[in-house]
């Protein structure tokens, strides 16, 4: 094993976290919920409606998103495997993460472009989500079959410690309250202490991180030997094809992919709207969601470097399944608390208990979402051999936003329904449940052809 090679693409994982930490998750989420609810609010909408509306929109956006990469993700996996070739596309799409990423600045309160705000974070999303696909595709020329549990789990370990760093520096120095200043008491520098441009330096500050840390990725990430050929569209879609249809023979590996599709999908869609209950639910500021998220993160680096070991030991199903388990807890959690009862029993004014089980809901989503897509990525090299890896990546990036749209749809219709944001939460519990039911019809060793 060539240990260089190894940590420049873990350097892939630290560079394109914070995206999920910062952006998806706890600042810009949090930032856009507020400045997206005050805007519906100014059209004449209450509280509680103009939240659910802030809600459907974020939802809607994040629909679009995951159809566009459902539908080009195996297109482009197939055509990378014809070539040969895969890091060209993952310096093609970085472009898209920086672009996406830095564009966020332009949300202001003042002028709340809420849509263009989508479309950029959608442009990010869709880069880092290709980029991934093909350095997804590296790993099994990267260990032996029997280290790639301990590799992917390590990857994702070093990934979530760069989202708890970036967060960190976030939440001291930039992210403002309602007070203008940082959890640190600090005024955010640079002359970004007005109009929220501490908190929306985020956006920009996220597209720096990643250009600065894919170098060592760039640096020491090398191509495995083999032939290199030309973009050829129609030989790689009748490869693509013909993997689709050899499905109908492999019902381990297309089991896999459907489990997967259901369980991913459900735990973006926990990652994409947890913001929005922190900040329109129990009311949090952006400082406190920094916060929250620094437990998050921390517990997500810890349990993925303990899920690597555990999939080493005992394969990764038994670490997807435990994992899953603990995100229903966390789902049930969720829909039955607020901040004036929890499952029904009320709570007195100003009770910290709906802030400390969030808290608590926070380092498991965190640890549990970390090792069940670090064990997901084990079992999908399981299921192919290097030569078609990117292409089997592809189908999995598919399984993965086949039905992206389908938990944000689900969430925004229902809380479109209802009126009741916490509700609108309740369709994840049902796509985890199937996911594990699904699981009996894979195999643990995998399907790999050879």
């Amino acid at each position: 094993m060539d240990r260089k090679r190894i940590w420049g693409w873990w350097f892939f994982d630290w560079a394109g976290q914070p995206y999920h930490t910062l952006l998806v998750t706890f600042i810009f989420s949090v930032y856009f919920a507020g400045v997206a609810q005050d805007s519906f609010m100014a059209q004449g909408l209450d509280a509680d409606a103009a939240g659910a509306q802030a809600q459907a929109l974020w939802g809607y956006g994040l629909t679009v998103g995951g159809l566009t990469i459902a539908l080009l993700a195996p297109i482009l996996g197939a055509v990378a495997d014809t070539t040969g070739r895969r890091l060209p596309w993952v310096w093609f799409f970085s472009g898209f993460v920086v672009i996406g990423a830095a564009g966020l600045w332009f949300l202001t309160p003042t002028d709340p472009r809420l849509v263009q705000a989508v479309i950029f974070f959608g442009i990010g999303m869709l880069g880092l989500e290709f980029a991934t696909i093909f350095t997804n595709a590296l790993l099994p020329s990267l260990v032996p079959r029997e280290e790639v549990g301990r590799v992917s789990g390590s990857g994702f370990a070093f990934g979530y410690l760069g989202g708890l760093v970036s967060l960190g520096i976030m939440g001291v120095f930039f992210a403002q309250g309602d007070n203008g200043l940082t959890i640190a008491g600090l005024t955010p520098p640079f002359g970004l202490d007005t109009e929220a441009k501490g908190t929306r330096f985020v956006g920009p500050f996220t597209a720096i991180w990643y250009a600065l840390f894919m170098i060592p990725f760039f640096l020491w990430v090398k191509e495995p030997r083999g032939i290199t050929r030309p973009v050829r569209l129609g030989p790689a879609m009748r490869d693509l094809w013909a993997l689709i249809r050899s499905l109908r023979h492999r019902r381990s590996l297309a089991t896999w992919l459907v489990s997967s599709m259901l369980s991913r999908d459900a735990l973006n869609a926990l990652y994409g709207f947890g913001g929005f209950y922190a900040g329109n639910i129990l009311g949090w500021s952006v400082p406190t969601s920094a916060a929250f998220g620094v437990v998050s993160a921390g517990s997500a680096s810890l349990i993925s470097w303990l899920g690597g070991r555990a999939d080493r030991r005992w394969g990764p199903q038994p670490v997807i399944i435990a994992a899953m388990i603990v995100l229903i807890t966390v789902c049930v959690i969720v829909v039955a608390m607020s901040r004036q009862s929890l499952f029904g029993i009320p709570l007195a004014e100003g009770s910290i208990i709906p802030d400390a089980m969030f808290f608590v809901c926070g380092a498991l989503i965190g640890g549990a979402g970390g090792a069940l897509q670090a064990a997901s990525r084990t079992l999908t090299v399981l299921h192919t051999s290097d030569a078609r890896a990117t292409e089997v990546f592809g189908l999995y990036a598919l399984s993965g936003k086949a039905t992206a749209f389908l938990a944000p749809f689900l969430i925004a219709v229902v809380t479109d329904l209802t009126g009741n944001q916490r509700i609108g939460i309740s369709p994840l519990i049902v796509m985890f449940l199937l996911a594990i039911f699904l699981l009996n019809w894979v195999n643990k060793n995998g399907e790999a052809e050879q």
